[in-house]
């Protein structure tokens, strides 16, 4: 009976998981990525995720942890993988990032520290993106990275689209800490990373706007969106809808900044495109909001489109977790009295 009950559970867990991001497509400006999932079979823990400047419709992703040194290309039209690329000389610790810089190159974040911030230095691999897409192999440029203040446990790596600086969210102190690179990353020396700002968040991963006048960093329940100034100030401005998803770990923008790509680890996950609205939309899409606005921090009446209606799915989410969470209470009484 033990092992009915936890089966039960996990039968009625998975289900909702699968079945959230299987609603409508949102509404989208003609060529912007929508929701897809992600086909190959190598990539069952994808925890980075980053749009392509020079591939349109292209995410970057990877693994969790220590799968190896590759990055995928991911064609959002099919789901398919376009181009694999194996990072030579590198033997990756626990990758949990990827960021597309304006000067065109991919930055790799090898910053995961499971054992809490113990780690005295991680790494940045730098390479540039493909300008065709082929599976490859190239010799990344290796930036080590230490704290100030000591190590730091993250998932989140942003490089910003107009200045070129690397910022690194930290997930293992109250919150969490945004914190600021060098100017320029140092091949030859170490890179100290300082706390500039609190993320009241778990992060598992961040991105910057196309313009670079918004930040969002998310969790696994709920995300963030904060507008940056040119001094590198944030300031939150609202809560982007996020949808129900095994284990979320990712997120990027669509390249035209009017909408969220939120990724997931495990096999055949799905990538599902958020619309923003509001004041979370970044400077240069503030004239593109897909729906009316009547929220005071920005959001509209349904938090944004989550492939479809999201509060009714969040509602449906909480109605099947109670409903799971009641057959196995009820079996375990049951086991009790036997």
């Amino acid at each position: 009976m033990p092992s009915l009950a936890r089966g039960l559970g996990a039968a009625v867990l998975a289900a909702v998981a699968l079945v959230f991001p299987a609603a409508v497509p949102a509404a989208a400006d003609a060529g912007s990525p929508q929701s897809f999932t992600i086909e190959d079979e190598r990539i069952t823990e994808s925890s980075g995720l980053a749009a392509s400047r020079a591939h349109p419709g292209v995410f970057w992703t990877h693994n969790d942890s220590d799968d190896g040194p590759y990055v995928y290309a991911v064609d959002s039209a099919t789901g398919r993988t376009v181009a694999t690329v194996t990072l030579k000389g590198i033997d990756p610790r626990d990758v949990e990032a990827v960021s597309v810089g304006r000067d065109g190159q991919v930055y790799v974040g090898d910053i995961g520290d499971n054992l809490g911030g113990t780690w005295p230095e991680v790494w940045i691999y730098r390479f540039p993106e493909p300008k065709k897409l082929k599976d490859t192999t190239v010799t990344p440029v290796r930036y080590t990275v230490r704290y100030d203040g000591g190590p730091r446990d993250a998932e989140s790596l942003m490089v910003h689209p107009k200045t070129g600086r690397v910022y690194i969210v930290s997930k293992n102190e109250e919150g969490g800490g945004l914190y600021e690179g060098p100017a320029e990353l140092s091949a030859s020396g170490v890179n100290t990373f300082k706390r500039i700002a609190g993320i009241d968040l778990w992060a598992t991963d961040g991105a910057f706007s196309p313009d670079g006048t918004r930040l969002v960093v998310r969790s696994y329940f709920e995300a963030r969106a904060y507008s940056w100034s040119s001094d590198g100030k944030v300031e939150p401005v609202g809560r982007p809808s996020l949808p129900m998803q095994r284990q979320g770990e990712s997120v990027s923008f669509t390249p035209d900044g009017t909408a969220l790509m939120y990724g997931t680890e495990g096999a055949q996950s799905r990538v599902t495109r958020v619309a923003l609205h509001g004041k979370m939309l970044p400077v240069s899409a503030a004239g593109k909001d897909e729906g009316e606005q009547d929220g005071a921090d920005g959001t509209n009446g349904t938090g944004g489109g989550a492939d479809g209606d999201q509060d009714r799915n969040l509602v449906v989410g909480a109605l099947t977790f109670a409903a799971a969470a009641v057959i196995v209470l009820g079996l375990r009484r049951l086991i009790r009295r036997r």
